[in-house]
């Protein structure tokens, strides 16, 4: 599985999970995915074939239910909450930790087609 981190994560977790050998990415590090929409962003994971990485459900639960009305696929969301997953500096290996144990758990770029999932 190939991820898109939002906005919300520190582009060192894409490049520690890429250090363990992870397909992964964050908004941070990519001029051309900076200050996108939500519907852009997830219409550019889906262009790379990648699942979004999000504490932002509401917003994403809606694009979701969108695809899935006019039939479009998706290759995923992973959600993540502040309270399970707390975001700081502190937190930055416990995350990419779960996302990496994640990754292994599914490591097809087909594992969460058309599918969410809660992180951890």
């Amino acid at each position: 599985m190939r991820l898109l981190l939002d906005e919300h994560f520190s582009r060192h977790i894409a490049e520690q999970l890429r250090t363990r050998g992870h397909d992964a990415v964050a908004v941070g590090e990519r001029a051309d995915l900076a200050g996108l929409a939500d519907d852009e962003l997830f219409a550019a994971a889906q262009q790379e074939r990648r699942a979004i990485v999000t504490e932002n459900w509401a917003d994403f639960a809606r694009l979701l239910d969108r695809a899935a009305a006019d039939g479009a696929g998706h290759y995923g969301v992973v959600f993540t909450s502040r309270r399970r997953l707390p975001r700081s500096r502190a937190t930055i290996g416990l995350i990419t930790d779960a996302l990496a144990a994640f990754l292994t758990a599914h490591p097809s770029e087909e594992a969460l087609r058309d599918a969410s999932r809660w992180l951890p």
